[in-house]
C-alpha cells in the first residue's frame, strides 16, 4: 500500500480578560479553525502466496474540517479565600465535508465510486461550579447542561460492478441532552483526608434515521445514573500515606460510534456505527502506599477495574464477499487487575528521572453479538486471559545557560482485544526549551514519537476471515516555536 497525505491547518484565536472589580472577572475568548485533507493511495490484493494480482483500489479524499468556538467565562470571589463562584458557557460548530472517490481496478473492468458526506455539529456547554471552603476541608458542587445536535447527510453514486451497499446513503440526526449535578466534600486533618463525591446525569440520546434505509431503524435510549466517587487518605507519617480509593465513570457512545454510514479504513475493511449501541460502565477499585523522602517518592498500587459493556469493534463478512464489516458492539464485562508503581527521583541540580511500571491481568468474559449491516451476522467468542503491562520512564535534564531537555518513552507490551491480539509499541518523544531576555522570551523544539515506532499491529479472526493490520497513527512530529512574556 502507497499513501501521500498532505494536512493544511489554519487557526486564529482572540481573548478578552476584563476584572470588573477586585472580585469579579469576566473572559470572553473566540477560536476558528480549518483543516483541509488531501489522501491519495492505491491498496492492491493479491493471491495468498502474492504471485498474482488480482485487483487494484486506487482511493482519492478530499476533506474540510471547520470550527469556530466561543465562550464566556464569569468568576466571583468571595471575601472567604477560595470561596468562589464560576460560570461559563461554550459553544461549539463544527462542519465535517468529506468526499471520496474510490477507483476498483479489476482484469476485465475499472468502477468508481463516489461518496460525499457532510456533518454539522452544534454543540452548547453550561456550567456553574460552587467551591465552599470548611473549616476542615471545602465542599464543591455544580451543575452541567449540555446539549448536542448533528445532522448528517451522505451521497453514493456507484461505479460499474461495485461490490460495496448500492443504498449507503441517505440521512440520520443526533440528538443528545445532558443535564448533571454533582457535589463533592473534602475533609482534611493531619493524619486522615476523606473526599466523597456524587455526580448524577440524566441522558437523552435520539438517532432519527431516514425511514428508508435498509438495516437501521431510529434507536436512542435515555437513563438517570449516579456515579460516586470516594478517596480515604491515611497518613502513616509525615513521610508515608496509605490511600484506598473506589470511582464509577461512563463512556457514552459518540455520534461516529453510532453513525449508520460506512467509513473507509480501506475500501474492503468497512467501519459502521451500530443505532444500538450503549454505554460503557466502569467501577475502578485502588489500594495505594506512597513513601517520600527529600528528593524524590514511591507510590505504588493494587487494582482492579470491572467494565460493563465493553464498547468495541466487532467484524464479520457476508458470504461470498471480501469486504469486512467493523460493527461497533457492547460486548459483554471484561476485567483488568494490576499492580503499578512509580519511582521519582532528583539526583542532582542537573538530572532528574522518574518511572512508571504496570503489570496487569486483562479478562474478557465470553460474549455473542450480532451485526446487523448490511445482512445479519453473529459473532461469538469464549473467554479469555492474557497478562501484560507497560513501562514508561521520563528524564529531565537542567542544562547551563537556562536550557532544559526532557526524553520519555513509553513501551506497551502485547495484550488481547476481543476479537484478537494487539502488537507491542513502543515510541520516543523529546522536547527543548532554552529561556532567553532575561525570562520573557522561550525558544522551544518538541518531537513526538521520533523514531516512528508507535504502530499498532492487530491480529483479527472472525468468522471465516483472518487479518492483520499494522496502523500508524500520524504519531510523528517536530514543532519550533517561540514565546514572548509581555
Amino acid at each position: 500500500m502507497q499513501r501521500n497525505r498532505i494536512t493544511t491547518n489554519i487557526v486564529a484565536k482572540a481573548g478578552l480578560d476584563y476584572n470588573i472589580t477586585s472580585n469579579d472577572a469576566l473572559t470572553i475568548a473566540g477560536l476558528y479553525s480549518n483543516e483541509h485533507v488531501l489522501d491519495d493511495g492505491d491498496i492492491p490484493y493479491f493471491n495468498e502466496d502474492l504471485s498474482t494480482r488480482r485487483r487494484l483500489w486506487l482511493f482519492h479524499e478530499d476533506e474540510y474540517n471547520t470550527a469556530f468556538t466561543a465562550s464566556v467565562v464569569y468568576q466571583h470571589k468571595f471575601k472567604q479565600a477560595g470561596h468562589i463562584l464560576n460560570m461559563s458557557f461554550n459553544y461549539t460548530f463544527h462542519r465535517e465535508d468529506e468526499k471520496y472517490f474510490l477507483t476498483n481496478r479489476m482484469p476485465t473492468f475499472t468502477g468508481r465510486d463516489t461518496f460525499m458526506l457532510i456533518a454539522d455539529e452544534s454543540v452548547s456547554d453550561l456550567n456553574v461550579d460552587y467551591v465552599k471552603p470548611l473549616k476542615y476541608g471545602r465542599f464543591e458542587s455544580g451543575l452541567k447542561l449540555r446539549r448536542r445536535y448533528i445532522p448528517t447527510n451522505m451521497r453514493f453514486m456507484p461505479g460499474l460492478n461495485s461490490p460495496l451497499d448500492t443504498n449507503a446513503a441517505g440521512w440520520a440526526n443526533y440528538g443528545e441532552t445532558i443535564p448533571a449535578l454533582y457535589g463533592n466534600y473534602v475533609y482534611e486533618r493531619r493524619h486522615f483526608e476523606l473526599e466523597a463525591g456524587l455526580r448524577v446525569e440524566y441522558v437523552q440520546l435520539r438517532y432519527t434515521v431516514n425511514p428508508d434505509h435498509n438495516t437501521y431503524k431510529s434507536d436512542g435510549y435515555n437513563y438517570i445514573q449516579p456515579f460516586p466517587s470516594v478517596r480515604l487518605s491515611y497518613n502513616l507519617s509525615d513521610h508515608n500515606k496509605l490511600s484506598l480509593f473506589y470511582t464509577r465513570r461512563v463512556d457514552r457512545p459518540d455520534e461516529g460510534d453510532i453513525r449508520i454510514f460506512p467509513k473507509y479504513d480501506e475500501p474492503e475493511i468497512l467501519k459502521v456505527g451500530n443505532p444500538a449501541l450503549r454505554p460503557q460502565f466502569t467501577n475502578t477499585f485502588e489500594l495505594g502506599y506512597r513513601s517520600s523522602w527529600p528528593k524524590g517518592y514511591w507510590y505504588s498500587a493494587l487494582y482492579h477495574r470491572m467494565v460493563d459493556g465493553t464498547k468495541v469493534r466487532i467484524g464479520t463478512i457476508v458470504p461470498g464477499s471480501t469486504i469486512i464489516y467493523n460493527i461497533y458492539q457492547n460486548a459483554g464485562n471484561s476485567y483488568n487487575t494490576g499492580l503499578e508503581g512509580v519511582v521519582q527521583q532528583s539526583v542532582n541540580k542537573w538530572f532528574s528521572v522518574s518511572a512508571n511500571l504496570n503489570i496487569y491481568r486483562n479478562v474478557i468474559d465470553a460474549f455473542t453479538v450480532e451485526n446487523k449491516y448490511p445482512v445479519p451476522s453473529t459473532f461469538s467468542s469464549n473467554k479469555e486471559t492474557y497478562t501484560s503491562g507497560s513501562v514508561k520512564l521520563n528524564t529531565s535534564f537542567q542544562l547551563p545557560k537556562r536550557t532544559e531537555i526532557q526524553i520519555s518513552s513509553i513501551y506497551l507490551a502485547p495484550d488481547i482485544i476481543p476479537q484478537g491480539e494487539i502488537g507491542a509499541r513502543f515510541s520516543v518523544n523529546i522536547g527543548i526549551k532554552k529561556t532567553i531576555q532575561q525570562g520573557k522570551g522561550e525558544f522551544y523544539l518538541n518531537g513526538t514519537d521520533i523514531l516512528n515506532s508507535l504502530k499498532i499491529r492487530k491480529t483479527i479472526t472472525g468468522n471465516g476471515f483472518s487479518y492483520v493490520t499494522t496502523d500508524y497513527y500520524e504519531t510523528q512530529a517536530f514543532r519550533v516555536g517561540y514565546s514572548w512574556k509581555f
